[in-house]
């Protein structure tokens, strides 16, 4: 009996879950250390400094302890290391992993249910550390905010909530609208606002509250309208001042001259509009092919891994029609791959156009937009030629085994 006490008492040191005090156990029995302490001080200690020891946990094993101690054979169980210091370190080393993780989860996902976007493709200058505009610096602001206008009812709304249509435009730019306010930002310049039938909206040196009001007025007039979200982060900021010497774009600033006329500043203004426009819709159909890549990037590594790929054909067909209408949007029913008509006998304003086109990095925008289209077409062609395959196979299988019950049949009413 003193051999088995013996062997008992010199097991090895063992850490408790709970707070990491190391105790000499056995199978849950405790043993003796040098260094005694009673078990009435040492849980009364440990409940006023909180520790996070569940004594549940061990009931069995100090039961049978406890008859070891009546039984004299065995005395209270004793703790080792058990100081306030060493209970506030394991504390802090638990805090201060537990924060960590929650920091690297935060760092990683962001916020659960919360949608974020990335870097806008269109150029703001406002989104950087820019310094405030002086004081003779206007702005101009471009929205695309559904894929198409009703212009005119959308030009009879406007006109009741007092903004003014001018109507000495040229005929052969039918696809806009041109209003003018007098709600302007700065006395420098009149405000005005273009209004393209394809759904981007430019305003030119309109005050805040006028602009929440326009945007307002367009959604009730708004075909396939875009996420509000999605239409203030894809937008495109550029100032404008008035001055000396002829009409451009220098280092990013819209320089108009002051001795034009008002008609021809109005051309100017639609020469650039026009770009702008183009710029903050094509931002907008470069989110929808972020989106449909996200929708099937899994599909090349399922593939690679030798997985079974779980889209129907309907699926399949259903992605095509997506991939094909982004492609008509961008290549058919655009002027981005082509100069409009508008440009042909107006060659001052074709410049202005193409400088800004070049500013904006519109032609390489749409060369890697259809780079992308490319690449998607012969993935959703892959799965369409799979699933094909799949349906012709299983249509011979079909026709196996009818013929093989039409064999059957033969042959039992051959030898019956």
């Amino acid at each position: 009996m003193s051999l088995k006490i013996f062997w008992r008492l010199h097991q090895p040191l063992k850490r408790t879950q709970a707070c990491g005090f190391a105790v000499r156990t056995l199978n849950g029995l405790n043993s003796v250390p040098s260094n005694r302490l009673n078990c009435t001080t040492v849980a009364s200690s440990a409940s006023t400094q909180n520790p996070l020891r569940d004594w549940r946990n061990g009931h069995t094993s100090l039961h049978y302890h406890r008859c070891l101690v009546k039984r004299g054979v065995c005395q209270r169980p004793l703790f080792e290391r058990l100081t306030p210091l060493n209970l506030k370190s394991s504390l802090q080393m638990r805090l201060q992993s537990t924060t960590t993780a929650i920091k690297s989860v935060l760092k990683q996902g962001g916020m659960p249910g919360k949608r974020t976007f990335k870097g806008p493709r269109t150029k703001q200058p406002s989104r950087t550390n820019q310094p405030s505009l002086e004081e003779d610096m206007m702005q101009c602001i471009a929205y695309a905010t559904a894929d198409q206008y009703h212009l005119p009812t959308l030009c009879h709304d406007l006109i009741a909530h007092g903004f003014v249509e001018i109507k000495e435009f040229p005929r052969d730019a039918s696809n806009v609208l041109v209003m003018r306010t007098e709600n302007a930002a700065k006395p420098y310049d009149s405000g005005t606002i273009f209004v393209f039938r394809e759904g981007s909206v430019v305003f030119w040196n309109i005050e805040e509250k006028t602009i929440k009001t326009v945007m307002r007025i367009l959604e009730q007039h708004e075909i396939q309208p875009y996420e509000v979200a999605l239409v203030h982060w894809e937008n495109e900021e550029i100032n404008y001042t008035v001055g000396e010497g002829n009409s451009k774009l220098h280092r990013g600033i819209f320089l108009f001259n002051e001795e034009l006329d008002y008609d021809q500043v109005v051309l100017e203004k639609f020469a650039f509009s026009n770009a702008l426009s183009l710029s903050v819709k094509l931002a907008i159909w470069e989110v929808s092919l972020d989106n449909f890549v996200e929708s099937i990037q899994s599909i090349p590594e399922m593939l690679k891994s030798g997985q079974r790929v779980k889209l129907s054909r309907a699926e399949v067909m259903q992605k095509i029609g997506e991939l094909f209408s982004l492609r008509h949007c961008i290549n058919l029913s655009s002027d981005l791959l082509i100069t409009p008509d508008f440009y042909w006998d107006r060659e001052d304003l074709e410049q202005l156009y193409d400088k800004t086109c070049q500013f904006l990095n519109i032609n390489r925008r749409v060369k890697v937009v259809n780079e992308k289209l490319q690449h998607c077409t012969e993935l959703t062609d892959l799965m369409r030629n799979h699933l094909s395959e799949k349906h012709s196979l299983r249509l011979e299988w079909m026709i196996v085994i009818l013929i093989t019950i039409e064999v059957m049949f033969e042959l039992a009413r051959v030898i019956f």
